[in-house]
Parts: C-alpha cells; structure tokens; sequence
C-alpha cells in the first residue's frame, strides 16, 4: 500500500484535531458588567429598576444571553450561566412592563412573555423548568428572582464560577432563616414557610428524603434545627406578595 505523502497526514491529523477540540462559546455572559449593574441598583434585595432603563450594558447582557453558547457547558458553568440568565430577564421583563403582581400578569411575564437563550426564545418558565431545574440544584429557588417581595432578595453581586457553592449556600441560608419568609415556632412545633417550599416540594425531598429533613441543616436555630430533623414540625405556608421587589 502506497504511503500518503506527508504534508497531506500532517493536514488530516491537524482537521481532525480541530473536529475534536470544543466549540468556543458564541458569546460569554459579561459578569463584571452584571456585577457592577447589580451594585449600582440593589441595596439589600431593593432593585431600583430605572437605573437599567435605556442602559446599553444592560442591554447588552439581555444580547449576550442570546448569544452564549452552553453546549460545552459543564454543570457548574450552566448554573452560573443560567440564574444570572433568569435574574436579568426577569429584571428586563420589568422593564417591559410586565408584572407578576396579578393572576393575568403572571401569566404574561412568567408564560408569555419570550427571550433569546442560547439561540432559542423561551419563556421565564420554560428558563426555570426545563434548562434550570432539570440540573438538579435545589439552592437554585434561593437564587433565581421573579423580581416579588416573597421571592428570594437579589444578591447585589453576579453569581460566578470559583463561588457558586458558597454563594449558593448564604442565599439559601439567609432565605430560610429571614423571618419574613420562614417562621419556626419550637414550643407549638409550627412552621410556617415560604410557599416556594410548596410549589416545589419534591426538589427538597429528592435532596435530602424530606423537606424537613432539607431545613434542618440550614436553619442557625439549634433547638429548631434538632426538631426539624426529627420531622417534628407541622407545617403550613405564607402567602406569597407578588408585589414589585423595589421600584421603577
């Protein structure tokens, strides 16, 4: 068998390295700019929305989540990727004039309503149920902002790689023990939660085999904690204030 020349090996060895080599993402998520978007406007989980009105760094995020290419994301890339993703659509919804303050106006911002991800136009829902959740992650419903009181405050800094699981960690801590939105009372043995522990119940008992069992490392109560893990509490949940986590 005759040997190919070798310029012509050399050439099919270095195409069939850049087959293999990953795709470079179309466009990275500009988490200096998110940060510094998020310091000039959030002050302890107030969002003062007008400062993101007609601004062109904020605009350019909502452009980069367009862009971003996740295909060669691992799972810690995602999650970073898409709760920033979800924070600053549901801040662009707002913008839009879309609200969850209302029964119609859940339905248009959360179902309605459509954006760009990874080439793709989906809905905050969809974002949230099918591209979050779906990585397994309960810490995400302490992260993602549906721009509501009762939600989660948003953190005045971008979630990021090297952080995530610290990160992820003081929102989850600081959303379980934040008396607004959980309260423990350990002498009656009644808990009274937020209603994101209702809503999405099973993603707590998948983690840990029970939503009490879930609480009780979290929770800076010790006798609380103690009876939390002994599944002792009987548990009923807040209404949930829809109303605009900050101004416009």
């Amino acid at each position: 068998m005759p040997r190919l020349p070798f310029r012509f090996s050399v050439q099919k060895i270095l195409l069939v390295a850049m087959l293999l080599m990953p795709f470079p993402a179309a466009a990275d998520l500009d988490l200096k700019t998110w940060n510094a978007l998020l310091a000039q406007a959030v002050t302890d989980g107030d969002v003062d929305y007008s400062l993101w009105e007609n601004n062109p760094r904020f605009d350019a995020l909502v452009e980069q989540i367009g862009t971003t290419d996740t295909v060669q994301m691992n799972r810690q890339q995602k999650l970073v990727f898409l709760i920033n993703a979800y924070n600053i659509l549901a801040a662009r919804g707002i913008l839009d004039g879309s609200s969850p303050d209302s029964l119609l106006g859940r339905y248009v911002y959360f179902k309605r309503d459509k954006y760009l991800v990874s080439g793709k136009r989906i809905t905050l829902h969809a974002l949230e149920h099918e591209l979050i959740r779906p990585l397994k992650e309960p810490r995400i419903h302490f992260a993602i902002v549906c721009a509501s009181q009762s939600c989660p405050i948003l953190q005045s800094e971008a979630y990021t790689l090297r952080q995530l699981d610290q990160q992820l960690d003081a929102a989850a801590m600081g959303f379980i023990n934040d008396r607004k939105r959980n309260q423990f009372d350990a002498s009656s043995r009644r808990a009274e939660l937020s209603s994101i522990f209702k809503w999405f119940e099973e993603d707590f008992v998948e983690a840990a085999g029970s939503l009490q069992a879930y609480l009780g490392p979290m929770v800076d109560n010790k006798a609380v904690a103690d009876l939390l893990q002994q599944e002792a509490f009987k548990v009923s949940y807040l209404p949930y204030d829809w109303s605009l986590n900050g101004t416009r």
